[in-house]
Order: C-alpha cells, then sequence, then structure tokens
C-alpha cells in the first residue's frame, strides 16, 4: 500500500469520524444554555440539570455553559437571542408556559415565531382543586354553577388576573361555552403560591384553585381536597391515576406548566435537528425520567415540528383569551 493511500484511507476514516461527531453532536463545539433568570428559580434549574445530563450520558463532549440573563420574565433573554444570535447553533434557552403568557401579552419584544422551538421534556400538571366536602363533585358540577352564575364561587391561585394559573381556569370555562362577559364576571383572587391558596381555600375563604399539581400533591394525598381534574392530555401515571382529566369530561383543555427550550428563529435546520435529537435521546434516558420526577414534574416529550405547533396554539389560545378578559386589546 502506498503512502498517498494509506493517507487517503487515514482522511477517508476521520471524515467519517466526524460525521458520526457531527450526528451525535448537540449544539455545535461550545454548547450553551440560557436560563432567562436569576440562580435557583426553574429556568436555572432546567438549564443546569439538563446541561449535566446531556454531559453526563455524553450527547455533549464538553459542559453545557449556563448563563444567567434575568429580566422582565424572560423578555430580555429574549430579545438578546433575537437582536443578536438569532443563528447561534450552539444556544439553547430554557423556557416554560410561563413565557407563553408573557409573549401572548405582548410583552417580550417579539411573537413565538421570532424563535424556533426545540421541545418539552416534562411538566407540572395543572389541577382544579374544591374542598373534600364542596358540593362540586365533577368538573361539570362546578361549571354547571359557573354558567348559571360567574361568580358562584370566588376562585384563586399563585398567579394574577390575567397570569397563566387564571387562565388555565377559563380555559376550562370558555371550553364549556362561557363568553367574554362572563368570564369577566369570575372571581378571582391571588395568592403567594398553590399551597397558601389551597390553606384559605380549607379555611372557607374561597372555593375554587387552580394551580400546580406539585405544588399540593399532599393536600390531594391527604384527601383533603377533591381534584375535578387534571388539565393533561392523558391521566397521570402512578398515584395520582385516579384522577380524571378534563378532556375526558368533556372540556378540551390542556393546561400544563411545562418545561423545555427554544433557540434563535434563524438557525440552521442541521443544528436545530441536532438540537431535537439530542432532546429526545436525553428525555428517553433512565436518568431524565428519575430526575424529572424527584424534582415534581411528570415526563413528557414534544419536540421539533410538533413543539413548535404546540408553542404557537399555546399563544394564540392565550392571546384570545387574554382580549375576552381586557387584559390586553
Amino acid at each position: 500500500m502506498t503512502i498517498r493511500t494509506k493517507l487517503g484511507l487515514a482522511l477517508k476514516g476521520a471524515l467519517v469520524l466526524g460525521a458520526a461527531f457531527a450526528v451525535s453532536g448537540f449544539a455545535g463545539p461550545k454548547p450553551e444554555c440560557i436560563a432567562p433568570a436569576a440562580p435557583g428559580g426553574g429556568w436555572d434549574f432546567t438549564c443546569r440539570t439538563v446541561g449535566r445530563l446531556l454531559q453526563e450520558l455524553k450527547i455533549v463532549d464538553r459542559p453545557v455553559q449556563v448563563v444567567n440573563m434575568p429580566g422582565a420574565v424572560g423578555a430580555v433573554a429574549f430579545a438578546h437571542v433575537a437582536e443578536n444570535r438569532s443563528k447561534d447553533g450552539n444556544l439553547i434557552v430554557a423556557a416554560s408556559s410561563v413565557g407563553m403568557t408573557q409573549i401572548a401579552q405582548r410583552r417580550y419584544p417579539g411573537d413565538a415565531d421570532k424563535m424556533r422551538w426545540v421541545g418539552m421534556l416534562g411538566a407540572d400538571a395543572g389541577v382544579v382543586l374544591v374542598k373534600a366536602d364542596s358540593p362540586y363533585k365533577t368538573l361539570g358540577d362546578l361549571i354547571t354553577a359557573m354558567k348559571g352564575n360567574p361568580a358562584v364561587a370566588v376562585t384563586g391561585g399563585s398567579s394574577g388576573a390575567g397570569g397563566y394559573d387564571h387562565l388555565r381556569l377559563l380555559l376550562v370555562a370558555r371550553a364549556a361555552g362561557m363568553g367574554a362577559a362572563d368570564l369577566r364576571k369570575i372571581r378571582w383572587v391571588q395568592f403567594d403560591g398553590g399551597s397558601t391558596a389551597v390553606t384559605q381555600m380549607l379555611g372557607g375563604h374561597i372555593g375554587v384553585v387552580t394551580t400546580d399539581l406539585g405544588e399540593i400533591s399532599g393536600f390531594v394525598e391527604s384527601g383533603q381536597v377533591r381534584a375535578l381534574a387534571v388539565l393533561t392530555q392523558d391521566r397521570l401515571p402512578g398515584k395520582f391515576a385516579n384522577l380524571p382529566t378534563a378532556r375526558e369530561q368533556g372540556f378540551d383543555v390542556v393546561g400544563l406548566n411545562w418545561r423545555g427550550f427554544y433557540t434563535g428563529g434563524q438557525v440552521a435546520d442541521g443544528d436545530y435537528d441536532k438540537m431535537v435529537a439530542g432532546l429526545k435521546r436525553l428525555y428517553d434516558s433512565p436518568e431524565w425520567k428519575e430526575t424529572a420526577q424527584k424534582s415534581g414534574l411528570t415526563p413528557m416529550w414534544s419536540g421539533g415540528k410538533e413543539f413548535e405547533a404546540f408553542a404557537r396554539k399555546s399563544v394564540n389560545d392565550l392571546r384570545e383569551l387574554s382580549r375576552d378578559i381586557g387584559v390586553i386589546k
């Protein structure tokens, strides 16, 4: 074998190895995750936990750099990516349903189509709760009463009027056929958190709570409250499998507090596809399932075009509802 032949074979082997690395890579040679909040919050947890697992599972071959960029509930990071890094194939940004509400209410400098939505890895299920001795035995009972008198029960959760907890309840009411005028009559009270709202409900100060199941699961397990519905696509696995969904009761509403990622709106298809594939590999691992469940998340996957369609529909639904109740024009 000649030296030229040996060199040719070596070069061919290097090219094959390089192609294999490119396919198994994630977000380019210097992967980075922006957490649009200060250290310690949900977006920070998402970046750091996912970044660590991406390296441990060898989906990336070097540490994922986490950059905290707090400001305006994610709007500062959104603007930074849109203006400066829209083509950056190394970059993912932690996202959640909170950001969807902000985009829907035009509090970000751009719409959902300004970014490419990569994937969702898990979610905390929204839930509609009443006291165990409430006269409302089913979600249908509550909605029937509210259709007769929208102010029949004081409702509450951890967001203000027009926030995600409030909008999740209104999505159910709208799915039942309640119009904008009646939606505005539903009484809503904001509390510091879901557990505080439940405590106030147990004290008789409000009648209905909409919040995340993970935060108040102990109240459900103890039997102090009745979950009229979980706002998930299908029934939850495990210990909450007995909780009915809103969908199976005739109200086609999904209200998840999901965790996932977006990237710049002009990122090349090849880089975007590698991000989606990398996150899917992470999602399929037992390590992610264990980590998610320990953190109060139900593992749920949506990625690529399916997730992009989900993100856009979420924004459109929340925007329409926000107009109905006068939060935006």
